[in-house]
């Protein structure tokens, strides 16, 4: 049986589809300037698992999540949220779905400076008018670390603290799925570490549903599963993941060669 990077057999993981991708198509522009960013994108995330999406530059990984958690819109095919399909969906509609199912962290904290770090995890809750769960928000808190500093406000927490709190506030309103893109890129190596390790225990010991996009083969290898997209296609998909695998993987697409266009000599997407 296969062990994941969380120390959970992956054969014991829940199956159920929290969000999917039918044929999904997302086109730029019209006639000589139009830009195929995703071409026909069949891909299904899985509840309670920690998913990575990377690719090189360009190759339609961020267009993905943001089609998938109703940021941009959606030429062609189909993206769901459970059971409920985003296409065509009234504005209103959009947006208390993504209020009320979806959890967002972006590399950018998006803190509000004037707030305590508890401020800014129940801000979502407030602004929907809702009371937060004491009970799950009490576990939120101390799956990422945070008990000590929930009066501290923004500029008197580290970076890693305040990617912390913008993963406490993902969590804290208990949605279906989370999409983080890049949530470790502002940060150094230590507290990247921290903050994938508590995205890591929210689907471990919460159960919650992680689809991550990342161009770091080590942030990929927190995951349970990896994504690789390359011009806007699925071309692999690998269970199980560890930093040599994935940049093993992530260099046969670039032609072998780290110095290929597209990645760095660590085989980072630049």
């Amino acid at each position: 049986m296969t062990t994941t990077h969380s120390g959970v057999p992956t054969a014991t993981r829940a199956t159920a589809v929290a969000a999917r991708a039918t044929d999904l198509t997302k086109v730029y522009g019209q006639g000589e300037t139009q830009v195929v960013a995703l071409d026909g994108v069949n891909v299904e995330f899985r509840q309670a698992e920690f998913t990575a999406i990377m690719g090189p530059s360009g190759s339609g990984k961020s267009t993905l999540m943001h089609c998938m958690a109703g940021l941009d819109t959606i030429s062609r095919g189909s993206a769901r949220i459970g059971e409920t399909e985003l296409t065509g969906l009234k504005d209103k509609k959009l947006t208390q779905l993504r209020r009320d199912k979806i959890g967002f962290i972006f590399q950018a904290f998006n803190l509000l400076p004037t707030l305590s770090a508890l401020e800014n995890i129940t801000l979502p809750m407030d602004i929907a008018g809702r009371k937060p769960d004491k009970q799950w928000l009490d576990r939120v808190v101390e799956t990422v670390g945070l008990a000590g500093r929930l009066k501290h406000r923004p500029s008197e927490l580290s970076g890693g603290q305040q990617q912390r709190v913008a993963v406490a506030r993902a969590l804290a309103s208990r949605p279906e799925i989370i999409f983080a893109d890049e949530p470790t890129g502002n940060l150094d190596s230590r507290s990247g570490a921290e903050v994938l390790g508590f995205l890591r225990n929210s689907v471990r010991e919460l159960g919650q549903t992680v689809v991550m996009v990342t161009h770091d083969p080590v942030a990929a290898s927190y995951a349970d599963r990896v994504v690789f997209l390359a011009d806007g296609r699925i071309v692999d998909d690998m269970s199980a993941p560890t930093a040599d695998k994935v940049l093993e993987r992530m260099l046969r697409f670039s032609g072998g060669s780290p110095q290929t266009p597209g990645f760095d000599a660590k085989g980072r997407t630049s």
